[in-house]
């Protein structure tokens, strides 16, 4: 469920506002990784969460490119 809020989400963003949340989810995965390389990390769950919002992100842009192609 929350997925799909998610994904309808990340469609009604521009390209430049969903390179914005890109670069907010890398750094945040960045982090993540640190935190779980030095034992700190609390949350595991969120790790899964951000690499699959990172994804959702780069289909959503992969296909606003291609339909702004087609036209």
């Amino acid at each position: 469920m929350k997925d799909q809020q998610r994904l309808s989400d990340f469609k009604a963003m521009s390209e430049d506002q969903l390179n914005d949340e890109l670069l907010k989810l890398k750094k945040e995965q960045f982090n993540l990784r640190f935190q779980r390389a030095t034992g700190q990390l609390e949350n595991t769950s969120r790790v899964r969460i951000v690499r699959r919002d990172v994804a959702r992100i780069k289909t959503v842009a992969a296909q606003k490119k291609r339909a702004g192609a087609k036209k």
